[in-house]
């Protein structure tokens, strides 16, 4: 039966103490909520319903590249008034599987266990703990059949001992949710309309009540605080990093890498600590990633040696390169295989040529450099007049000596020789040296200045 989704978003999260939604606090670099879009979508959803509420503009346009159905919830009466919402935008011909835009990490073979079989039944997420406390228990007859959930504020001392709990994940034909929730009323302690009265109804009307368990109790616990934000931000890199190590990848501390996108690194990577990967990473075999290296939207090709105290942002870096330590590949830069960027050294929107060098202390952007260059401590090319980019071309086996300007716009033809501390502001043709400095004066007899007593 096709599928529909229903995301209630719309709590306020008043204990996050915060101007933000709650639905939009980031975990691994991604809002709350849309780790549970991408959820919904990975089943395959055929529709997403989002129900949303405090902060709802706010909402609406960070997530507005969902594929999805929005509707706000103008007053909070309950996670049964809720689901309501949602009747007027949804197929009720589909099973619709209620999540929660503050659960983010339930995966998609727990939710398929809850999916199996649902047709004509109402389907259940549970979950048993150890300490029940605040959750609304799981009801059941001596024939262990579902009866009922009774919340933590409605539940008599003897339930209140009952472990296993509502984690309010459910799933049944939108028909039947739609008859359910028509019948419910809000005749208890908070004066709401709770989801979890379909149950009793259910069993009343002799609707067969099933219960599907997660694979980890973590996968259903919501986020209502900073505490909880962090401890599931934990939870998803240690699982981040067991999946890298069991795919080959060596982690020298798997407590102490980040993973804040999709990163696909291949087998026999060495990455040291502190890393953070963020964005889609891509990394392949044989390549050492040094400590404290922060990589962003790039591809890294094999056997490349990332040393210490890096920053990579949308960059390429084809094989068997040498980048850092210490430097910064910003935005649009390719490195062609073979090429060398040392330490304090800052790269933008250039191609360096395969087999080039840019070792120490250099800037080099807008830049095509050609193959086997040579480039001099304190290097940089002036590729900004104030108020436009200019582009500066380098050919094959060009040395540039140390502390050269290049004032864009400039052509340096292949050969060419630059000698240290010169000013290029002119093309410059093949196979010549070019010096541009002041002479060498030496003035005999000279006294520095002193201070005055």
């Amino acid at each position: 039966m096709p599928l529909s989704v229903v995301i209630l978003a719309a709590g306020k999260g008043t204990r996050m103490k915060s101007s933000t939604p709650k639905v939009l606090h980031k975990l691994a670099n991604k809002p709350l909520l849309e780790h549970v879009y991408d959820t919904a979508k990975e089943l395959g959803a055929e529709e997403v319903i989002v129900i949303y509420g405090h902060g709802g503009e706010v909402v609406k346009n960070t997530c507005k590249h969902f594929d999805a159905k929005w509707v706000e919830q103008k007053k909070q009466l309950g996670t049964g008034h809720a689901v309501m919402q949602a009747f007027d935008s949804l197929n009720l011909n589909n099973t619709v599987l209620v999540l929660y835009g503050d659960v983010p990490l339930t995966k998609k073979v727990s939710l398929d266990a809850l999916l199996k079989d649902a047709e004509g039944k109402v389907s259940l997420l549970s979950v048993n703990l150890d300490n029940p406390f605040g959750y609304g228990r799981i009801l059941r007859n001596q024939q262990n059949k579902v009866t009922g959930i009774v919340e933590q504020k409605d539940a008599t001392a003897e339930q209140q001992k009952i472990q296993e709990v509502n984690t309010g994940i459910l799933a049944c034909k939108g028909e039947t949710l739609k008859q359910l929730l028509d019948k419910i009323d809000n005749k208890n302690s908070q004066g709401e309309y709770y989801l979890t009265d379909i149950f009793e109804l259910a069993e009343k009307e002799n609707i067969e009540i099933k219960t599907a368990q997660p694979e980890a109790s973590y996968e259903v616990e919501g986020i209502n605080n900073r505490l909880q934000l962090a401890t599931l931000e934990r939870i998803f890199q240690k699982n981040s990093a067991a999946e890298l190590m069991t795919n080959g990848v060596t982690l020298a501390d798997p407590a102490r890498i980040d993973i804040r996108g999709n990163a696909d690194i291949s087998n026999d990577v060495y990455i040291d600590i502190n890393a953070v990967l963020e964005g889609n990473v891509k990394i392949g075999t044989g390549t050492n990633i040094g400590p404290n290296c922060f990589i962003i939207n790039s591809t890294i090709g094999e056997n490349v040696n990332i040393k210490a105290n890096c920053v990579i942002e949308n960059t390429t870096i084809e094989n068997n390169c040498v980048v850092g330590p210490y430097a910064r590949l910003r935005p649009e830069t390719h490195l062609s295989k073979n090429s060398k960027i040392g330490n304090f050294v800052e790269i933008k929107k250039a191609n360096i040529g395969e087999g080039s060098k840019v070792n120490h202390l250099s800037y080099v952007g807008d830049t095509e450099m050609g193959k086997n260059v040579n480039v001099g401590a304190g290097t940089i090319t002036c590729n900004y007049d104030g108020a436009n980019k200019h582009k500066t071309i380098i050919g094959d086996n060009v040395f540039v000596g140390s502390d050269t300007q290049l004032v864009a716009p400039v052509n340096i033809a292949d050969g060419v020789t630059i000698a240290a501390g010169a000013t290029i502001t002119k093309d410059v043709a093949e196979d010549v040296l070019v010096i541009s400095r002041s002479p060498q004066k030496t003035i005999s007899g000279w006294e520095r200045p002193k201070k005055k007593p």
